[in-house]
């Protein structure tokens, strides 16, 4: 199920202009490297990373809109180059409790040494079902750069599923795309009691991209002066 409206986790602004210039635990980026590295690795394998550039600075701001210091520990699924990585770091998840899960070897090593403070793990998505990043803590968000729309039905399901099964309650699941609808089929919804929420579309994008949200069906409802920051700051990435 898709609903078409949004919510925000943490009500406290963290527009663009109040992010913090330079994360002390992370290397500065690099824009033209990423960007060759990221070509390459789809040179070589052009179905597992799915496109032909990384994240834009903007979709990083969309897709972790609402996440900060309090959502408490947060998986990212396909971190690539970092974009995103770096996006929560500047929302105020703190490096212990973020885990990186990234499948290509190269990725995860360039990922090591850009966030030290970081735990990166080498490994496929899928093995969260049997994987706890965070022990008995429950994870409060997963971030995904995972190419959904290129994944077995199958896939997609293990990944959601290991997902929530270490998530909170009131946790989500949150999913990029490039294409016109939630890259997550209905069915796969519906088999795991789960609903979708577009939060956004960016065109500050190569390709442009929409975020959604996907949450259990009855999670706890988030206020609204929260769905109004992050409305803003969907306005804002377009």
């Amino acid at each position: 199920m898709v609903s078409p409206s949004s919510e925000r986790w943490c009500a406290r602004s963290t527009e663009p202009t109040a992010m913090a210039a330079a994360i002390p635990y992370a290397t500065p980026p690099r824009p033209l490297a990423d960007a060759f590295g990221f070509f390459r690795a789809w040179l070589q394998d052009p179905l597992r990373v799915a496109a032909v550039a990384p994240s834009s600075q903007a979709l990083g701001r969309l897709i972790t809109s609402g996440l900060c210091e309090r959502t408490g520990p947060v998986v990212e699924l396909g971190p690539g180059t970092g974009v995103f990585t770096r996006a929560l770091l500047e929302r105020g998840v703190r490096p212990e409790d973020l885990v990186l899960v990234e499948a290509q070897p190269d990725f995860a090593e360039a990922l090591r040494l850009r966030f030290p403070d970081v735990r990166t793990l080498c490994m496929d998505a899928a093995r969260l079902r049997t994987h706890a990043p965070f022990c008995d803590r429950p994870i409060g968000a997963v971030v995904s750069g995972l190419p959904v729309l290129s994944m077995p039905p199958r896939q997609v399901l293990a990944i959601l599923k290991g997902s929530f099964d270490r998530m909170a309650p009131d946790g989500a699941f949150h999913q990029f795309t490039y294409g016109p609808r939630c890259p997550v089929r209905p069915e796969i919804l519906a088999r795991l009691d789960l609903e979708a929420t577009r939060v956004g579309r960016t065109l500050a994008n190569i390709p442009p991209a929409a975020v959604y949200r996907i949450r259990r069906k009855g999670a706890p409802p988030h206020d609204r002066a929260s769905e109004r920051v992050s409305a803003s700051e969907s306005a804002a990435s377009a």
